[in-house]
């Protein structure tokens, strides 16, 4: 059994008087911190105070909770099992198409955006500001817009995915861009390769599987958006949703609920094992 090191406390005392500056204590640095966090308790019992929240109202909203789950028993579909399953497929080609134009247009633009790719510091920064500037708009909100301009329907919702993902999987691509090893690149460069061939047989093969996981990831995610902006009239099985809740027929309802469950676990349990093939095929 090893014994523990007791610390010299003179071999201590000789390292305080030679770095004095890594044992001295920053007072400064505590009250910034202290100061933090007081103002984000501040900030919380502001925002509780504001939105009026209340622990009562929350355990009466439990019980008013309990009795629409009971009433939501058995899932039913009301012989309307065939429209809902439409409407289900709608919502995962809304989801599919939005991603992949989302996808085929972010992926020029990356090259852009990646410092290794492009050195000139204002074509970078103007295109990031101007993905962040896409990507901070909702959703939601894209529909609402692309309601007004193409109208209803689920090419609105396929348009509304497509302009977010953009932004994001423009940043993402980007950002893996530029941590690929610059090893490669270096190779065709010295083999007398130009820029275009340092791009295509040093950057693209070894980003592409990240690229595609990430598109996966994405499209998981955007079979549950689809569904929400199918809400405000863009298509798919969001608007039998918002429909059944308004009239309480919360037994079709749960059946809807319960077919989204279902699709959602399904995507996600393909799409993990296909991103763990891509991830493991680049490794390997």
């Amino acid at each position: 059994m090893s014994r523990i090191a007791v610390p010299d406390p003179a071999a201590i005392a000789a390292l305080r008087q030679r770095h004095p500056e890594v044992f001295r204590r920053s007072w400064r640095g505590r009250v910034v911190t202290l100061a933090l966090l007081a103002a984000l308790v501040g900030f919380a019992a502001f925002a509780m105070v504001r939105l009026e929240f209340s622990a009562t109202r929350i355990l009466a909203g439990l019980g008013r909770l309990g009795e629409f789950a009971i009433l939501m028993l058995p899932p039913d579909s009301g012989d309307r099992a065939g429209a809902f399953l439409l409407a289900l497929g709608e919502t995962l080609a809304i989801a599919f198409l939005g991603t992949l134009a989302a996808a085929l247009m972010a992926f020029p633009v990356a090259f852009l955006a990646a410092r290794n790719v492009v050195p000139n510091p204002f074509v970078h920064f103007t295109v990031r500001r101007g993905l962040d500037v896409i990507r901070s708009v909702d959703v939601l909100i894209w529909a609402l817009i692309w309601i007004n301009v193409v109208g209803l329907g689920p090419f609105a919702g396929a348009l509304a995915i497509a302009c977010a993902d953009f932004g994001a999987l423009g940043k993402l691509f980007s950002e893996a861009m530029e941590t690929v090893d610059r090893k490669a690149g270096e190779g065709v460069s010295a083999s007398g390769g130009t820029v275009l061939h340092r791009i295509r047989f040093g950057v693209v093969p070894a980003v592409l599987p990240v690229l595609g996981s990430q598109v996966l990831y994405f499209f998981e995610s955007n079979t549950r958006s689809a569904t929400i902006i199918g809400i405000v009239g863009a298509g798919g099985v969001g608007q039998y949703l918002t429909e059944l809740i308004r009239v309480l027929e919360l037994q079709q309802v749960s059946f809807l609920i319960l077919l989204i469950l279902v699709t959602v676990t399904a995507i996600d349990l393909v799409s993990s094992r296909l991103r763990r093939a891509l991830i493991g095929g680049q490794a390997r």
